[in-house]
């Protein structure tokens, strides 16, 4: 049997610090269910103010760190960090990433380099560094984001080194599952349709988000809260069959 789900628990959660981010709304999303939060983010000064406002709001214990995801000794310092600052780290939500609305045939070596190291490669450092306490302790829960873009192929904001990247996370975390199954650890990842946020080119207009739903079947684009409220299932101590899986939070837009 694996140890029970303890009552005092972290999330960790990577790129978190956008004001309109769905990672920050997760973090908010997360904290009023009870979820310590430990927040990684690029910008410290900014991560460090997000899990005061989150402590602050939800009576919870938060705690930041800056790091670029890309590059794994700061990742590993960052959690080392944080992990001595909160209670037992359970989860783990890989959310850092950056846009591309490059053509393909104007993809140079900078750009692909850049989306795949922090999109792909940087999931992999923070989901890395966070699974070797799972193991230790026998339970987590780790949430890689991937996007519907990867699915279909683009037709997002974003093009082809987006989608690439976003694809390998699903074959990362799918791996990832069956490796550490056997710890009691579940691995899963969320694949999030068009959503209102700053990743999409900016403050979407209301008709800009008008004929991104007209893709899907129900009548609006996604909110960071529709994310939240995906990955808070995901992370639940009753999500702990559920493992491998992608889940799509996209309005119908991908239906597989």
């Amino acid at each position: 049997m694996n140890p029970a789900f303890p009552e005092q628990r972290t999330v960790l959660l990577t790129g978190a610090a956008s004001p309109r981010g769905i990672g920050r709304a997760t973090a908010h999303h997360l904290a009023a269910a009870g979820w310590h939060v430990g927040i990684i983010d690029l910008d410290a000064e900014q991560a460090a103010a997000t899990a005061a406002e989150v402590a602050e709001q939800h009576g919870v214990q938060a705690a930041g760190a800056g790091a670029d995801v890309a590059d794994r000794e700061a990742v590993r310092a960052a959690v080392d960090q944080l992990e001595q600052q909160l209670p037992q780290l359970v989860a783990v939500v890989a959310y850092a990433g950056v846009s591309s609305p490059v053509p393909y045939l104007e993809v140079d070596a900078a750009e692909w380099h850049r989306v795949q190291s922090i999109n792909l490669t940087g999931t992999h450092w923070v989901v890395q560094r966070a699974a070797e306490s799972f193991v230790a302790s026998g339970v987590g829960r780790i949430v890689g984001v991937s996007s519907v873009s990867a699915q279909r192929g683009g037709g997002t904001y974003s093009k082809t080194p987006y989608s690439a990247a976003k694809a390998g996370v699903v074959g990362l975390i799918r791996s990832i599952a069956r490796e550490l199954g056997p710890y009691g650890v579940t691995a899963n990842a969320v694949s999030p349709g068009p959503v209102d946020t700053d990743i999409m080119g900016g403050t979407l207009t209301e008709e800009r988000k008008a004929a991104m739903a007209a893709d899907g079947v129900l009548p609006r684009i996604g909110t960071p809260r529709d994310v939240a409220a995906a990955v808070a299932y995901l992370i639940s101590e009753d999500a702990g069959f559920v493992t491998g899986q992608t889940l799509n939070v996209d309005g119908g837009l991908y239906m597989h």
